[in-house]
């Protein structure tokens, strides 16, 4: 890659999340009033509309919902081809996220999260079929 890739700033919403994944930590928000699990971290939830949130840690195993193949890059830090996935964690929230290491992907198939460094000491969650 020529450039690093571009990643939104943390936020009041975002910060914790962020922090987690510099110790390769995937944190899922879970909803204190009706217990539903979401990802990416919000102001409130997507089943209730609580904005009492609070985080759980996720196992960052889970399995391809689907993927596609992307052949035009949108940005110069993305080199392409690469594949993007959804996959469904064993916690439930759907994540969309790049396959790390290559190979082949079919739906239904175990992944587990790895992690991307980024210039700033964060990390970027990505997911491999090796090791799942």
């Amino acid at each position: 890659m020529s450039e690093p890739r571009p990643v939104g700033a943390p936020d009041p919403v975002t910060q914790a999340w962020w922090d987690a994944t510099r110790e390769h930590r995937l944190l899922i928000q879970r909803c204190d009033a009706c217990g539903h699990a979401q990802l990416y971290p919000r102001s409130s939830c997507t089943s209730c509309h609580a904005t009492t949130l609070g985080w759980i840690d996720s196992s960052g195993r889970g399995t391809v919902y689907s993927h596609t193949t992307v052949h035009r890059a949108p940005h110069p830090a993305f080199e392409a081809p690469y594949v993007v996935l959804l996959v469904r964690l064993e916690e439930g929230p759907v994540v969309m996220a790049n396959l790390a290491g290559g190979g082949d992907v079919r739906c239904d198939q175990p992944v587990v999260a790895v992690w991307e460094d980024l210039p700033d000491g964060r990390k970027l969650v990505q997911f491999s079929v090796h090791g799942a």
